[in-house]
């Protein structure tokens, strides 16, 4: 059983939900976060889980997620930026509301959750940071226009390399787990026939694979800089 310390965003649904139900069942103290996580009702708060409402696209709420896990466990392990948003739509036709939606969340919410946990973490001498983001901007496709999802996810696919050489001697590590379509309440029924045929392994992934991969990523620590494709083979090309 671990004694690690970790945030994790996007905490009330889909992969976020399940990360931190397996982190905390591998014994991790988990700081969980979502825009309403309090009332979702699918995490208890305990002395192990500490629920935090708020948009990592505001300061304030990505700082106190590193002061909340410094105040109740001394440490922070591990950041797990899962909070995202996903808005289709064409780049003539993207409007400033949508752009601004979707970085706020996306890139905004990575610099607020990350910088103040690396902060710590340099005093520490350790920590891991994993981002989850998407295979399209790996492989785009064509007809699944999302301007605003690739230019936000790219950029953190590019901030995962850079920083994972910035900071290679401090002992702080940083990965991005390249998520396909994935089964969970983002994606629903109706959607799957289609979404499968986005994969050269026709299915949808599941969150436990994602899990998997997470899990693998905390435990190699010769790794770092990695752009992990859990996207049963969709960056490899066009078929």
């Amino acid at each position: 059983m671990s004694n690690k310390t970790a945030i994790v965003t996007g905490a009330s649904s889909g992969i976020g939900l399940g990360i931190a139900k397996t982190l905390l069942a591998q014994g991790y103290s988990v700081v969980a976060n979502a825009r309403k996580l309090s009332t979702a009702k699918v995490l208890d708060q305990t002395d192990q889980c500490f629920l935090v409402d708020g948009d990592v696209g505001i300061r304030s709420t990505g700082e106190s997620l590193t002061e909340i896990a410094l105040q109740k466990t001394g440490r922070l392990d591990l950041v797990v930026n899962n909070a995202g948003i996903f808005v289709l739509g064409n780049f003539h036709d993207y409007t400033e509301e949508q752009y601004r939606s979707v970085m706020a969340t996306n890139a905004d919410g990575f610099f607020y959750v990350t910088q103040p946990a690396v902060r710590h973490m340099k005093t520490q001498g350790r920590g891991h940071v994993v981002t989850i983001s998407t295979t399209l901007v790996t492989q785009p496709i064509a007809g699944l226009n999302a301007f605003g999802v690739h230019f936000s996810k790219g950029a953190l696919n590019a901030a995962t390399k850079s920083l994972a050489i910035e900071y290679a001697t401090t002992g702080i590590r940083f990965n991005t787990i390249s998520a396909g379509c994935i089964d969970t309440p983002m994606n629903p029924p109706e959607s799957h026939e289609f979404l499968k045929s986005l994969h050269p392994i026709a299915r949808l992934g599941t969150v436990d694979e994602i899990v998997t991969a997470l899990l693998y990523l905390d435990a190699a620590e010769f790794v770092t800089g990695e752009i992990l494709h859990v996207d049963g083979g969709a960056h490899a090309g066009k078929w």
